[in-house]
């Protein structure tokens, strides 16, 4: 009876790490909307770190945990708390903003990402995982982030939406991929950092 009292305890014990993991991560997404700034090509979407903290927490937290960090992050944003781009809140940025598709796509790409790095649903070591994962992984979020956010930016800017993807695409994705591809290269050099530091 002990050994099974100690197995629900330590269940319990790593629900509560995750939990406090996802929401470790909820917050430095919300320290990463601060860092903002808009980019003269891509009128009304700016560039921040947040697509960085999307690939950490997929990496880092793997698929479940990863997407669950997202969602508390939007969560946070809709009741009032000041961390979507530049410090905005509120449920309208869900719902009526140009940036409401990039926003949206985090959770999916969160896991998205954690499901390549760790093969699955369950959490391997992604300190282990190749370079070419880890960027296969990324490339796959932001596809996501992007053909996500071209919709939600065309179903505000455009009538009719979908006659206008592919300009959306032109104005709120296609200057970003330059700063992607760095963001790809500094989460990959964290990861890799990380595992140096711990062997």
């Amino acid at each position: 009876m002990a050994t099974n009292t100690e197995s629900v305890d330590l269940v319990g014990d790593e629900t509560v790490a995750n939990i406090a993991r996802a929401a470790l991560f909820a917050a430095l997404m919300g320290a990463f909307a601060y860092v903002s700034f808009p980019n003269p090509l891509a009128a009304g979407v700016p560039i921040t770190l947040q697509v960085l903290g999307v690939f950490l927490a997929g990496i880092m937290l793997g698929p479940v945990w990863g997407a669950i960090a997202m969602v508390l992050y939007l969560v946070a944003g809709a009741i009032g708390a000041p961390v979507f781009s530049g410090g905005a809140a509120g449920i309208g940025h869900l719902i009526a903003s140009p940036t409401l598709g990039f926003l949206w796509s985090y959770p999916i790409a969160a896991a998205a990402v954690g499901l390549v790095v760790h093969r699955g649903v369950g959490l391997t070591e992604y300190k282990s995982a190749s370079t070419p994962t880890l960027v296969g992984a990324m490339v796959l979020g932001t596809a996501i982030i992007y053909a996500l956010g071209t919709v939600g930016f065309a179903a505000i800017q455009y009538d009719p939406w979908y006659a206008s993807l592919g300009q959306a695409f032109v104005v709120s994705s296609l200057p970003f991929i330059p700063v992607e591809a760095v963001k790809i290269a500094a989460a990959v050099g964290i990861v890799k950092s990380d595992a140096i530091a711990a062997a």
